[in-house]
């Protein structure tokens, strides 16, 4: 039996439409729709309700929701409705990630100081204006915290897209388990942590670039 050092270090498993950077690009594909999809609904929802005060329960109780729905039965659910392909992966993903980025981003806006905000008004600043030069900025961190997370986790379950026949890091583990071949099995769940990593790296240099240094210190990253 091969170990997962020998499994990783056979040239043949680093070329090819099934080779590991070909699965490696298409894991970060699908994993990246996902999370703009999921951004471009959340993050909108999460500034408005924050600005306004208004539908912070529905907001609230949509995450939970969200959070609450396994991902390996909403996917099954939309392969029943619609067949098997990428919009099936692509629909659990988004609902995965949606809730901690719809969550932070109100959060964040919510927890600028009103006092600030009375300034704000007192210098003449309109109701965008507020949320776009004052709110936004400081939500930033929370924000960023809440794509963190959901890309973490969506790059953790994207290994499900293998189990209707698209590709990823999954199709490793997948195949793997179906040859009984431990090393394969191990060398792309070792793969799918290491895409993580380098995730979870990025957007510890993001924060570091887009933050303020004194909301930095405030906003600790791994809250």
């Amino acid at each position: 039996m091969l170990t997962v050092a020998e499994w990783l270090g056979d040239p043949q498993q680093w070329s090819g439409p099934a080779g590991i950077p070909a699965r490696f690009l298409e894991h970060l594909g699908y994993s990246g729709l996902a999370l703009l999809i999921a951004a471009a609904i959340a993050v909108p929802i999460g500034l408005l309700t924050g600005h306004t005060g208004r539908g912070g329960f529905l907001t609230a109780s949509a995450a939970n929701v969200g959070r609450a729905l396994p991902t390996i039965g909403v996917l099954m659910l939309v392969v029943l409705a619609v067949g098997i392909g990428l919009t099936p992966v692509m629909v659990a993903l988004v609902v995965l990630a949606v809730p901690p980025i719809l969550v932070n981003t109100h959060e964040g806006v919510r927890g600028v100081d009103p006092q600030l905000r009375d300034a704000a008004q007192g210098m003449g600043m309109r109701g965008h204006e507020v949320l776009l030069r004052l709110e936004l900025p400081v939500a930033v961190p929370l924000i960023l915290l809440g794509l963190r997370t959901a890309a973490i986790q969506v790059i953790s379950t994207a290994t499900i897209a293998a189990y209707v026949g698209i590709g990823g890091l999954g199709r490793f583990i997948v195949d793997g388990q179906a040859r009984r071949q431990f090393e394969m099995v191990a060398g792309g769940s070792l793969l799918v942590v290491l895409l993580a990593v380098l995730v979870a790296v990025l957007f510890y240099l993001l924060r570091r670039l887009l933050v303020a240094p004194g909301l930095r210190r405030r906003t600790p990253v791994g809250r």
